[in-house]
């Protein structure tokens, strides 16, 4: 089995990927890791068995905006790697199997849950992949400095994660982050952080001329925004349930995200607008995911005016947030709302909706933008 940065180079030459410097020095600092995993793997194992140490290596952090090739390299990366103790898991799922295996150390034991936890976690693993490590409640970041350093310095197990977000912006505003900020310390301290943003959006060249806006509301459009679920985060919903979350609004409240991967959300209209919500929901949203998709947007009539209005509030976040949009609706946004309370503001939404469909607003990356029109 080659390593990453041979995978890599042959991906290039044959033209999958362009050449990027970002993404090549990620690779090869990915291979130096693997080589150092590969040769220390016995020993680590060793070390484990009979109570000695051996120094462990150095994890990485890779940061960087989305489609730029993070979980591609993840693949690579983990692929390639030979050795037995490793494993890849998306970030939400790991920290939910982590909330599991802790309330069943409390029934079963009295003392402090997190060190059994680590070590059951670490038995047999030299090297732990995370794609997408993103913290989004308070739950999550009150636990994950302990886990974290009872994994690395403890157990001595390397890390390797990606994320859109640099280790300072994690949980940025999140209720109480000063409990946190040893996690981040820990980061900087135990791996080495590499940015990787380089000039191509590779899952916006793979939706290729898939459109955003799909319509009358049926099969043939659902089976359009499945396929946009699936070029963006590799995912065939056929093959398994897709991943949800609970998405913290403000400090009290939490919003169910039924479908939520690698960025991507996926919401019922009804669910976003005829459920009592207002722009704290919409804002967590805008500033959670790169993209957004939206299914079963009705045409409105003046008895569905506050579904309207906060319709016309999500498209503000989104559009605020340059969050990318796929939907499945009845009509076109020039015909959703044509009558009723508000349908004359309604057009600047159309509008709105008209131009986040175009390829300048998708090739904008993600987040506020610096001023709203």
């Amino acid at each position: 089995m080659s390593g990453i940065l041979a995978r890599y180079q042959a991906l290039v030459e044959a033209g999958e990927l362009r050449a990027d410097a970002e993404q090549a020095a990620a690779a090869e600092r990915l291979n130096v890791l693997q080589q150092t995993l590969t040769s220390q793997g016995n020993a680590g194992f060793l070390g484990k068995l009979f109570g000695s140490k051996t120094p462990e290596p150095r994890g990485l952090y890779v940061w960087g905006g989305v489609g730029r090739g993070k979980s591609m390299l993840m693949d690579l990366f983990h692929t390639t790697l030979a050795i037995e103790g490793k494993r890849r898991a998306h970030f939400h799922a790991f920290m939910q199997e982590v909330h599991a295996r802790l309330r069943e150390a409390r029934k079963s034991e009295s003392g402090d849950p997190i060190p059994p936890v680590a070590a059951d976690i670490a038995a047999n693993l030299e090297c732990l992949a995370f794609d997408e490590m993103v913290v989004n409640n308070s739950a999550d970041a009150m636990i994950m400095s302990r886990l974290f350093r009872a994994l690395i310095v403890d157990e001595g197990v390397t890390i390797v994660a990606t994320s859109n977000r640099p280790p300072s912006d994690l949980y940025k505003d999140g209720l109480n982050r000063e409990h946190f900020l040893p996690f981040i310390a820990l980061i900087e301290d135990r791996l080495d952080v590499l940015p990787l943003n380089g000039p191509t959006d590779y899952r916006l060249d793979r939706l290729g001329d898939l459109q955003n806006w799909h319509t009358p509301l049926g099969d043939a459009a659902t089976a359009q925004v499945r396929e946009a679920f699936f070029r963006l985060t590799d995912y065939d919903p056929d093959t398994g349930d897709v991943p949800s979350m609970e998405l913290a609004i403000g400090e009290k409240r939490s919003l169910h995200v039924p479908r939520a991967l690698k960025g991507v959300a996926v919401f019922s209209f009804k669910r976003l607008c005829s459920e009592a919500r207002g722009a704290p929901d919409y804002l967590a949203i805008a500033q959670e995911f790169h993209t957004v998709i939206v299914v079963g947007i009705p045409q409105m009539g003046p008895d569905m005016r506050n579904e309207a209005a906060r319709f016309v509030t999500l498209i503000d976040a989104l559009y605020e947030y340059r969050v990318k949009l796929f939907a499945t609706a009845d009509a076109e946004p020039d015909d959703l709302y044509i009558a009723g309370d508000g349908s004359f503001e309604f057009e600047r939404t159309a509008s709105r909706l008209m131009e986040m469909r175009s390829a300048e607003y998708m090739a904008l990356g993600h987040g506020a933008s610096d001023s709203s029109t």
